[in-house]
């Protein structure tokens, strides 16, 4: 099945109030662009390498959500044109996208990443983490960021009812957060998980983004 029918394949089992991040991340341009005809506009990549080589091949109205790990020198490349950094796991890393955000004159929107899954791979903050950052001199001070929201990455298991309640977990800090920081700013309303092998559960648990990529672009390519 061609990617334009695996999107509108996939459109069909998702909310209209979910929105859709196909991940493209060792795919190239032009898997991205068959994509993008029709008519998906929000990417995720994880390696900003890869980003900021692929960025200027593809269009510019593309949005852009950087969805791994980052490094603080890596941030001054994406800064320019990414919509969205999903994965702040420091108060350090959120005051270099502010820092560069600023020298574009963008507000960069982000997500807070959290740790929700049993495996030690996956970074995030947990709850305490987060409270010390948003209480922090040094956040109420950043101008060139939006917080809008949360991220998180369930463990890799077959056993959905584990899944589904670390999602629910993420749910809770989400609501936590919301109503002790942000209960009348509109913009804090996102949660960001699921991927293709449990993107359904996901929703079922509140998800208002979620994270696809081998369900509409076949298994990864990686090349040495």
């Amino acid at each position: 099945m061609s990617i334009a029918l695996q999107i509108n394949e996939l459109r069909k089992s998702i909310p209209e109030n979910v929105r859709l991040v196909a991940v493209s991340k060792t795919h190239g341009a032009e898997q991205v662009r068959e994509a993008y005809d029709a008519g998906q506009l929000a990417f995720g990549e994880n390696k900003a390498q890869e980003l900021i080589a692929k960025q200027p091949l593809l269009p510019a109205d593309i949005r852009w959500h950087f969805i791994g790990h980052l490094q603080t020198n890596k941030v001054k490349f994406l800064a320019p044109f990414v919509s969205m950094i999903e994965s702040i796991d420091s108060l350090k890393l959120l005051k270099e996208v502010n820092k560069q955000a600023a020298k574009s004159d963008r507000v960069v929107d982000v997500l807070l990443q959290f740790h929700i899954a049993e495996e030690d791979t996956k970074f995030g903050l947990d709850l305490e983490e987060a409270k010390a950052l948003l209480e922090s001199d040094v956040y109420g001070n950043l101008s060139n960021i939006k917080v809008c929201g949360v991220m998180g990455m369930a463990t890799f298991t077959e056993d959905k009812q584990q899944v589904k309640r670390e999602f629910k977990h993420l749910k809770s800090i989400f609501d936590k957060l919301k109503a002790d920081y942000y209960a009348d700013n509109e913009s804090f309303k996102e949660i960001s998980m699921g991927m293709s092998g449990d993107y359904a559960e996901a929703i079922q648990e509140g998800a208002s983004i979620v994270r696809i990529g081998s369900l509409i672009f076949g298994e990864r390519t990686y090349t040495s």
